[in-house]
């Protein structure tokens, strides 16, 4: 009887211990096919979209041919054509001009190539379609993407950068649409295979680079854009402000000079933004708190992150409590360890065309299978408020002040609108003769539309090498 009593004992014990392996092997179960649903529904386009997993999209190019990826225009800016023998290839029509703005898928992908491959290697052709394909073993067409790339903005910059290095980015201010994104130097995106290795080795131009969204340049000038809006925080009343500036400022051993040691004489707030009196703003910076200088700069996504849909690099600026005397007069025009891309410039910008507010910038606005059919349209978004509306009208009334009587005077006597905006020419070397010429501003004055941000490497002055460049873009947006 005692050995019936331990049997039975000893066979519960088994039964649960068999019970305990059977749930962990269906908790793991359900772990695994609970993530697999989730990679699927939310981690599958990205994954496919990385750059660096080329692989599994070059598996998919086995079954689908890529889509079409088209501007905002109809126009095609990449496609897939075949040969006789059923050869693919990638075709770029505008070779160069749209190099970094739509990139390329081989060695990689990068652009619009890479943020759409997933779309470019999914199709949503008819049912019926791809099930006769899938049975005869013929490729289903991969559906296309529209960008919001303006052909004639795309070529005007391209063309007015010339063989400089540099960036210009244009962006709708009012629902974040990307128009035109150049970086130079450049390439062929159709003879990447071939050119592969020199340009990837290429480390003294970097033609791979994307200046728009990974360049990252001592902002110069263009920064005090974020001293004023810190001195108007801490001083909404701006009138009572007068410096005598006689080419130079000397405080705490700290000496800053003015562009080619100009002496811009009795200046107030309004005009030492104009004129873009360094002096004057090494005064005003350091009158700031730097821990609200500091909060300031976080509000406009220094050191942080940004809603971007290209690779990019984060701007930086130091300032906070600990920060340096010498550092906060430098970070204040734009020099010292103070570095932004013309992507996050050109995004402060816009937020100040747009009543203080920054929309989410967007390159794609819809995809559509290969017969034309709607797959998905996207709707444009709000990111959030970089300043309030006042701050970004005061902004936007010293950025017109530049243009009318300031270093942005070749923005003036245009035809069919007003722009503002403001200059910018940064110091990069030991040599303090060299410097990049940056601009960056919006059109109309009264009603805004666009922002352009332009810098070219080496430029020297932003008022005499950049503006132009940026008044050849305004032009052809409004009398086009």
């Amino acid at each position: 009887m005692f050995g019936r009593k331990s049997d039975v004992s000893d066979n519960n014990k088994a039964n649960k211990e068999i019970m305990a392996v059977t749930y962990i092997f269906v908790g793991i179960f359900i772990l695994l096919i609970s993530y697999i649903f989730y990679f699927t529904a939310f981690r599958s386009e990205s994954f496919i979209n990385n750059p660096y997993n080329n692989k599994r999209a070059q598996l998919l190019s086995e079954k689908i041919v890529r889509g079409t990826v088209y501007s905002r225009n109809g126009e095609i800016l990449a496609r897939t054509d075949s040969d006789e023998n059923g050869n693919e290839k990638r075709v770029y029509p505008y070779g160069p001009v749209f190099a970094h703005a739509v990139g390329f898928f081989s060695q990689g992908s990068t652009g619009v190539e890479s943020i759409a491959s997933f779309k470019l290697l999914t199709s949503n052709d008819s049912l019926k379609t791809r099930v006769v394909n899938d049975l005869t073993g013929v490729k289903n067409k991969g559906d296309c993407v529209v960008t919001t790339l303006d052909t004639s903005l795309q070529s005007v910059a391209w063309s007015s950068l010339g063989d400089r290095k540099g960036a210009v980015v244009v962006i709708n201010v009012k629902t974040g649409e990307i128009l035109a994104l150049v970086s130079k130097p450049d390439f062929d995106p159709n003879r990447i295979d071939e050119i592969w290795d020199a340009v990837n080795e290429d480390t003294e131009s970097s033609p791979l680079l994307n200046r728009v969204t990974q360049g990252l340049y001592p902002p110069g000038s263009t920064f005090k854009i974020m001293t004023a809006l810190e001195f108007i925080k801490e001083n909404p009343d701006t009138s009572g402000y007068a410096f005598d500036c006689h080419g130079s400022f000397l405080s705490n051993g700290v000496k800053i000079s003015c562009y080619h040691g100009t002496n811009h004489g009795e200046l107030d707030f309004d005009s030492s933004f104009a004129r873009s009196c360094n002096s004057s703003f090494a005064n005003i910076s350091s009158t700031l708190d730097k821990e609200k200088f500091g909060r300031t700069c976080t509000k406009l996504l220094f050191n942080s992150e940004l809603p971007c849909p290209y690779n990019y690099k984060s701007s930086y600026v130091d300032m906070n409590s600990d920060t340096g005397f010498a550092e906060l007069i430098q970070a204040g025009i734009g020099q010292g360890r103070t570095q932004i891309t013309p992507m996050h410039m050109a995004m402060i910008t816009s937020a100040i065309a747009n009543n203080g507010m920054l929309m989410k910038p967007i390159v794609i606005s819809s995809v559509k299978n290969i017969r034309g059919a709607s797959v998905r349209t996207y709707s444009f978004e709000e990111y959030g408020r970089l300043l309030n509306p006042d701050e970004s009208e005061k902004l936007r009334e010293l950025m017109r002040q530049v243009v009318l009587a300031g270093t942005g005077s070749r923005l003036q006597g245009t035809m069919g609108y007003e722009a503002a905006g403001k200059t910018g020419s940064a110091e990069y070397s030991v040599d303090k003769t060299k410097s990049h010429a940056w601009f960056t501003g919006f059109a109309p004055y009264d009603d805004p539309e666009i922002a352009v941000t332009v810098i070219v490497e080496g430029g020297g002055s932003g008022g005499e090498t950049a503006v132009p460049i940026a008044r050849m873009v305004f032009d052809e947006y409004f009398n086009d």
